[in-house]
């Protein structure tokens, strides 16, 4: 048996302190935002709840988001570090006035159904005008 300072190892059948410890701050940040609403990341209005994710063995995500009146995303991408980035939006309800989807080029797309590459894609949601939008989003990253 051999013991390292900074690791747990015994011959090759434990894994170093050091991932162990970075795997249990990964849990503790999904667990920390799971099933709370967060602002989205464009800072437009719309709100975020994490329902499910993981980082391996595909690395995935699924958010219940809510467009409440007035919220609207602008033109953008979402950079992924490496991989094909993939997203699956399906409208739970729609707004009654604005909320529209706009994608420059979606793999996929019908009135409730948007498959696309947000990494690739330019994609935006026009303002709401009247009531609230809810979508349920799906994302995963491919490696290449």
């Amino acid at each position: 048996m051999v013991f390292a300072p900074s690791s747990l190892i015994l011959t090759n059948y434990f894994l170093p302190v050091n991932w162990a410890l970075g795997v249990s701050r990964v849990c503790m940040f999904f667990l920390s935002k799971l099933f709370r609403w967060e602002r989205g990341r464009q800072k437009s209005g719309y709100d975020k709840m994490l329902l499910c994710g993981a980082m391996w063995p595909i690395k995935f995500d699924t958010y219940l988001l809510k467009f409440p009146e007035g919220s609207e995303i602008s033109p953008h991408t979402d950079k992924v570090v490496s991989g094909k980035h993939y997203r699956l939006n399906i409208v739970l309800k729609n707004a009654d006035k604005g909320g529209e989807f706009i994608c420059s080029n979606p793999i996929y797309e019908t009135k409730r159904i948007k498959l696309f590459r947000p990494d690739v894609s330019e994609h935006q949601v026009s303002k709401i005008v009247k009531g609230n939008r809810y979508l349920l989003s799906i994302g995963w990253v491919k490696n290449t």
